[in-house]
């Protein structure tokens, strides 16, 4: 692997490969154990002051996809969080906006029954400021214009999931 090249990985989760019922969300007709994976990131770039990380599934039959969580102002000394930090154990300072469950914690995969396979993209994104500039209600939507405007990069890793 380069070292030089911001990544991301996880011991829960693997590029490509379909994640445990564990990570699959409990209500909306599912029942897995709602737990976020643990995540790990290295090499980020060069200025970064915090992290946001995203969970988004470009594949949900929604005309816009599914965001599932969305962390910001997660310090820039950090390098992961841990497994279930999306039940409310977030480093300090961290900020979670509203994911399309309409909560501001982790929420797992739920695919529609028989829809086939979804993707789930986890992705961290360095910023150069300490907090992203976006209001505590902020959409999804907007938290991604902000984020594609102003990261000075991202690492994804993306996992499946279909019932």
């Amino acid at each position: 692997m380069d070292t030089k090249i911001f990544s991301l990985t996880s011991p829960t989760i693997k590029e490509g490969h379909f994640m445990a019922k564990e990570q699959e969300f409990d209500g909306f007709g599912c029942n897995g154990n709602n737990i976020s994976p643990e995540l790990n990131w290295h090499n980020a770039p060069s200025g970064t002051k915090s992290f946001v990380l995203t969970v988004f599934d470009p594949d949900a039959p929604t005309g816009s996809g599914f965001w599932h969580w969305i962390v910001a102002d997660i310090p820039g000394s950090a390098t992961g969080l841990a497994q279930g930090a999306g039940k409310g154990s977030l480093p300090p300072g961290c900020r979670s906006f509203i994911n399309d469950f309409g909560i501001k914690e982790f929420g797992g995969a739920c695919p529609p029954e028989g829809h086939g396979m979804h993707r789930y993209q986890f992705t961290i994104w360095a910023l150069p400021e300490e907090t992203l500039p976006a209001a505590d209600d902020a959409r999804a939507a907007v938290v991604g214009f902000m984020l594609n405007a102003m990261a000075l990069g991202k690492a994804t890793l993306t996992a499946t999931y279909a019932r």
